[in-house]
């Protein structure tokens, strides 16, 4: 079984935020991934960017940069 460990995840309200937010991170190098938002969390779109708790602050920069409206950030336990 594969260990869970405290993630932020960035939920949205489509899946064309979530993949421009996918586009984005490449692009400035910030690492994450898309993920199917997790069962605890209820959001519009079925993607969620899950990162580590550390890249808050640059996410929050280049989703600001990119004008990418986050549904959500929150902080929970994500198998890695």
């Amino acid at each position: 079984m594969r260990e869970k460990e405290l993630r932020l995840v960035v939920t949205f309200h489509t899946t064309a935020d979530a993949m421009a937010m996918e586009k984005a991170c490449r692009e400035h190098d910030v690492p994450g991934r898309l993920i199917p938002v997790p069962r605890s969390i209820s959001a519009g779109c079925g993607l969620a960017w899950c990162a580590p708790l550390a890249e808050r602050e640059k996410l929050c920069a280049v989703m600001e940069e990119q004008g990418i409206g986050p549904e959500g950030l929150h902080e929970c336990p994500v198998c890695v």
